[in-house]
């Protein structure tokens, strides 16, 4: 059974109930990405941050309503990144091919968030059906992606009637594959996926694939 790497030693955290929080979130994403809701062990999460079980509920709740929250946590925080990529002040394919690389990039780096989707998957997204913040969190991915097609097409260099949402489930779907399958995928055909040369070249391939795409 894998053991969760306690959290950094910190000062008291009494009065610090923001950090507590951080702190709990951090440790139960490790703990639902790699066990999922059902293996996932309260008592382990509070080990790790120096807690107790009594102090996470108190935080959260319930079992249940830590793992929303951590699932909301996670789809907050790559709409956070993205946000800030500012790809108002680039041309259409430069923006494009800055949105791309940065998701190709992020979930490459972030394993856990590829797999607490995939484990949201299998139980039909049942939890985040919950979720009253879930479909707003998300809107802005979407407002970007139209943004950036919208101009694209206004100049010219994009093709019209492409569906702005499809763009952005295309973006996800190559480059949450490479994740979500490279160990399969590696052990199947043989190849060295990790390779710093694999990684660039895999990166440039989903770049050139949606610019294609939706290029005239």
């Amino acid at each position: 059974m894998k053991v969760l790497a306690p959290a950094p030693k910190s000062e008291p955290r009494t009065n610090d109930p923001e950090r507590t929080r951080a702190d709990i979130l951090t440790v139960a994403t490790r703990e639902f990405s790699e066990k999922g809701f059902a293996g996932a062990r309260i008592d382990l999460i509070a080990e790790a941050t120096r807690t107790s079980k009594r102090m996470i509920y108190y935080y959260f709740g319930s079992k249940e309503s830590l793992y929303l929250a951590v699932l909301e946590a996670a789809y907050s925080r790559i709409r956070t990144i993205e946000s800030a990529l500012h790809l108002e002040d680039l041309d259409p394919i430069d923006a494009l091919r800055t949105l791309v690389g940065f998701t190709v990039d992020y979930e490459r780096a972030n394993p856990d968030f590829v797999r607490l989707v995939m484990n949201e998957n299998i139980q039909r997204g049942a939890s985040l059906a919950r979720s009253t913040t879930i479909q707003q969190l998300n809107a802005t991915a979407i407002d970007g992606v139209k943004a950036v097609y919208q101009r694209g097409v206004a100049a010219g260099v994009f093709r019209p009637g492409l569906d702005p949402v499809d763009l952005h489930m295309s973006i996800s779907a190559l480059s949450f594959f490479n994740v979500s399958n490279s160990h399969t995928f590696a052990l199947i055909f043989q190849r060295d996926l990790d390779s710093p040369e694999a990684i660039i070249q895999r990166r440039e391939n989903v770049v050139q694939m949606l610019l294609r795409y939706v290029s005239v």
